[in-house]
């Protein structure tokens, strides 16, 4: 099964945002879309996941266009996590998760159902926060919350929209590891836009590379992400060094233009 984004082009009010955008997901892969504040990187996100229609082109699966599913055949195939969400005052974290698998509801949530929830839980380290309200929550916690959800929905595709923004350090590489496990045994892929250039050599498998709505690299993040194309796509000068576990980016400071001023 295979998720393609085929020419599409998005944008508002007359004003083109994302344009002739052109690329394909397969199960067990974990895909990043990079760019600037700008560059299109949630309307893309929003286009994936039929909360905005696209201008022209469209996104499949198999040959299929999203917008000719219905609901309960597009959310066994599209999990989407914000990149804000709005809690239900009073909803325990752990019907929060559950309901993830509405999908799969008939009359009632089965055991099945529950145990999902449990382990998708389990798996983003909040099961002791189980009993608590999602409203009591800190922005990390509630961050957790929406991941274990989109867990619990097991889709085919996760589309992530800047899912680390909320989280420190640590549950940043918690979260997207354990996105990465959850696929890794090929029944799922990702679609994840990212800020973090080095979270995405290190995660993924492909990166998009967004300048002004349109794809300027694309492909193995060590073939995509390079000097160069940080300069042209961020403004920034960097250096790209080999570290412990691969390669990462170090943004040379002393090149960056002061805006201190503006």
């Amino acid at each position: 099964m295979t998720l393609s984004i085929e020419s599409v082009k998005q944008g508002y009010q007359g004003n083109i945002v994302i344009d002739d955008i052109s690329f394909d997901i397969g199960k067990g892969e974990m895909v990043s879309v990079l760019g600037p504040n700008g560059s299109g990187k949630s309307t893309l996100i929003k286009t994936v996941c039929r909360i905005l229609k696209p201008i022209s082109g469209r996104v499949a699966v198999d040959g299929v266009s999203i917008r000719d599913m219905d609901p309960k055949e597009f959310s066994h195939v599209i999990g989407y996590v914000p990149q804000k969400y709005m809690p239900s005052d009073y909803m325990t974290v752990f019907d929060s998760v559950l309901i993830g698998r509405a999908p799969y509801m008939s009359w009632s949530y089965s055991d099945n159902d529950f145990s999902h929830a449990e382990k998708a839980m389990d798996r983003m380290g909040i099961f002791e926060l189980a009993e608590k309200y999602v409203n009591d929550l800190s922005g990390g916690q509630m961050q957790k919350v929406v991941l274990a959800r989109a867990i619990a929905q097991d889709p085919d595709y996760f589309i992530l929209d800047e899912p680390t923004s909320a989280l420190d350090l640590k549950n940043q590489m918690l979260a997207l590891r354990t996105i990465r496990n959850v696929i890794s045994n090929g029944r799922s892929g990702a679609l994840v836009a990212l800020h973090d250039l080095n979270l995405a050599m290190h995660f993924c498998d492909n990166v998009i590379l967004l300048k002004d709505g349109r794809i300027y690299s694309s492909g193995k993040p060590a073939d995509a992400i390079t000097e160069d194309s940080i300069r042209e796509v961020y403004g920034v000068s960097s250096e790209i060094l080999e570290g412990r576990d691969g390669p990462f980016v170090h943004i040379l400071e002393d090149k960056i233009e002061d805006v201190s001023d503006l």
